[in-house]
C-alpha cells in the first residue's frame, strides 16, 4: 500500500520508493527502505505526519504517493501492501 493510505495509529515499515528522485529524498528524511515509522496524523488534503524515536516529520501527500509501506504490529506484518 502507499503512504498516503495508512491510517492514523498505524505501525509501518518503509517497502520501497517508486522513483529515484523521491527515493533519495526519502533517504535524507530517514524513511529508506526498512525504516519503521508509525502514522501520527493525516491532515485532510494535507500531508502525512510520522514519527520514529524521537522524530516527527510531515510528508507531502505527492511523495507519500510514492513510497510504499507494510502496516505492522509489535514486529508482524498483518496486512500486505
Amino acid at each position: 500500500m502507499r503512504l498516503d493510505q495508512c491510517r492514523t495509529g498505524e505501525r509501518l515499515v518503509v517497502q520501497s520508493v517508486e522513483d529515484e528522485l523521491v527515493r533519495d529524498m526519502a533517504i535524507r528524511m530517514g524513511l529508506g527502505a526498512g525504516a519503521e515509522v508509525t502514522c501520527q496524523a493525516k491532515l485532510p488534503l494535507g500531508p502525512v505526519v510520522l514519527s520514529w524515536g524521537d522524530q516527527e516529520i510531515a510528508v507531502g501527500r505527492g511523495i507519500a504517493r510514492r513510497i510504499q509501506v507494510r502496516v505492522t504490529r509489535r514486529g508482524h506484518e498483518v496486512r500486505d501492501p
